[in-house]
């Protein structure tokens, strides 16, 4: 069983939701990265979604933006990142899910970047910029491999596509609760639980919520519908605001914080 689908059955089981902290491949560096995913686990993170850094992030704030923009300076290439992953998988089976643009995807060839995928130790991928008519390849192309392809979904996403999204989608619906841009926000809109029962109607598949969330109260009342709550920008921008401090230290308060919003969960 692939982890990922591992992960919600065990969570399911003991009644529990799942938390997924977002962190971007190499900001500061790699080996700092693989401490903090470690911390994170020992925290009580369900999942890490991994963002790996390209040029164009469509969906991505400032904060994700300006952390891909410093690894692409430093030129750490996406083979490197994958050799990383591929060391941290023997420390560790959280399930790994990369946040990767379809430009890489397709530099590499199809095949290519799925078997590399598989090899390094990745259980799936989120492909913001996936032109919607090719999801279904792709989630068959990766389904062969044993990975998910997770699918993005919005509040301004049209019915008949919320329909293909929940039937194509694999491993869980990663919802978008705020629209536009990524980022930690103040407040979540008020009909967000609203939207995630309507499509919770279309499918018995994991659906997590991200995009906004930055607080453990916020964790709580999405917990209530959601089945796994995403937290990116927050924690990228802790991680940036730190990142001159010895690497112990980034991974206590990134940890801490982490472990805070997990409070939400209890």
């Amino acid at each position: 069983m692939n982890r990922i689908d591992a992960k919600f059955a065990q969570a399911q089981e003991a009644g529990q939701k799942a938390f997924i902290p977002f962190i971007t491949a190499g900001d500061p560096d790699l080996p700092t990265t693989g401490e903090i995913i470690l911390e994170f686990e020992r925290r009580g993170a369900s999942i890490i979604e991994l963002g790996i850094p390209y040029s164009d992030p469509i969906a991505d704030g400032p904060v994700i933006q300006a952390s891909y923009t410093r690894v692409l300076e430093r030129k750490i290439p996406v083979k490197e990142i994958l050799e990383f992953v591929s060391g941290l998988r023997e420390r560790t089976e959280i399930p790994l899910v990369s946040m990767v643009s379809y430009s890489i995807v397709h530099k590499f060839g199809l095949e290519q970047y799925l078997g590399q995928a598989k090899e390094a130790g990745l259980d799936g991928f989120i492909v913001p910029d996936l032109p919607v008519d090719e999801a279904a390849a792709l989630s068959t192309s990766a389904e062969a491999q044993g990975l998910k392809n997770i699918l993005l979904c919005a509040p301004s996403t049209p019915p008949q596509r919320r329909r293909l999204i929940a039937q194509v989608s694999t491993g869980f619906i990663y919802y978008v609760s705020v629209m536009g841009i990524t980022g930690a926000r103040d407040k979540l809109p008020e009909d967000v639980q609203e939207h995630l029962l309507e499509l919770k109607s279309l499918t018995d598949k994991p659906i997590c919520i991200g995009f906004g969330v930055s607080r453990a109260e916020q964790v709580r009342m999405l917990a209530r519908v959601a089945d796994g709550i995403i937290v990116g920008s927050a924690i990228v921008n802790l991680i940036a605001q730190n990142a001159r401090r010895p690497r112990e230290e980034v991974v206590r308060i990134t940890g801490e914080f982490v472990g805070d919003l997990i409070t939400g969960l209890k």
